[in-house]
């Protein structure tokens, strides 16, 4: 019996005899399977082949952690302390015994939430590690492929899990796909994690925002504008990414210009080709 992982995505499946003969979140449209064909490892066979994490402060209060070599999608999880309270924010299919000593040497884990499916990744291995709840939005529940006890389902537009840590459902890549608003981070101006719900593009001064990036699906204009509008209501500066990008400044303007460049692009108002 084992848990297998997908190599192409990082997500790691319940305990059977053999491995499934496709990843159900590679399978659709979001994401890819590998044209070499559906591959397979487990996290043991990981942790043997010489796998690491690099835990990185990015600024008070904030680490980036990120698996080297580059592992699945690549994504960058990142650890947030904010008063009596650390929470690991998307994740990441690898973790050993080093990984956890790390974590704990910065304070620990009271709780793991995530932006949306693609980086649900093995996310049961970190709470059972630090034992703390995973908070999912119950409009992905369907793409949960290893249940838990430690799993809450959240709903609605919001969840406050203390007075600097609120998780907002913007949906469009994912129906229940969330961005982390830490108003008292980045020195009291705010920062905004958005995982790739908000995307930051090559040109790290804007953003957008697409229903699959590796089949470059995009959102309709009505739900750009609507996102646009929620994140409106928030105080941030800073904005990161979940692959080690950032709008280092003024992302709160960033996005609504993105957004507006977004919406006149789709509607054929931007530019004439």
């Amino acid at each position: 019996m084992k848990r297998p992982i997908c190599i192409t995505c990082g997500t790691q499946y319940e305990l059977m005899e053999k491995n499934p003969d496709t990843c159900l979140i590679c399978k659709e449209e979001r994401q890819y399977v590998n044209p070499e064909g559906q591959e397979w490892t487990t996290l043991e066979e990981m942790q043997a082949a010489q796998f690491q994490n690099q835990i990185i402060e990015e600024e008070k209060g904030l680490h980036s952690v990120t698996t080297a070599p580059t592992f699945g999608i690549g994504q960058t999880a990142y650890h947030i302390q904010s008063k009596d309270f650390n929470l690991l924010w998307d994740c990441i299919s690898y973790i050993d015994s080093d990984t956890i000593q790390k974590i704990n040497d910065i304070g620990g884990l009271d709780a793991i939430a995530l932006s949306h499916p693609h980086y649900y990744s093995a996310q049961v291995e970190w709470a059972e590690a630090f034992n703390v709840p995973i908070y999912i939005h119950e409009d992905d529940s369907e793409w949960v492929m290893r249940e838990s006890e430690m799993i809450r389902f959240w709903s609605g537009e919001e969840l406050k899990l203390t007075s600097n840590l609120t998780i907002y459902r913007l949906g469009g890549h994912f129906q229940g796909g969330a961005v982390l608003h830490v108003p008292e981070g980045n020195e009291g101006r705010g920062l905004l994690l958005t995982g790739d719900i908000i995307q930051v593009v090559a040109d790290q001064e804007w953003v957008s925002f697409m229903y699959s990036y590796p089949n470059l699906i995009p959102l309709p204009a009505s739900k750009v504008e609507e996102m646009a509008r929620k994140v409106n209501l928030l105080k941030y500066d800073r904005l990161y990414n979940a692959f080690h990008r950032s709008v280092k400044f003024n992302a709160d303007q960033s996005v609504q210009l993105s957004a507006t460049r977004y919406i006149k692009a789709i509607e054929g108002k931007l530019f004439h080709t």
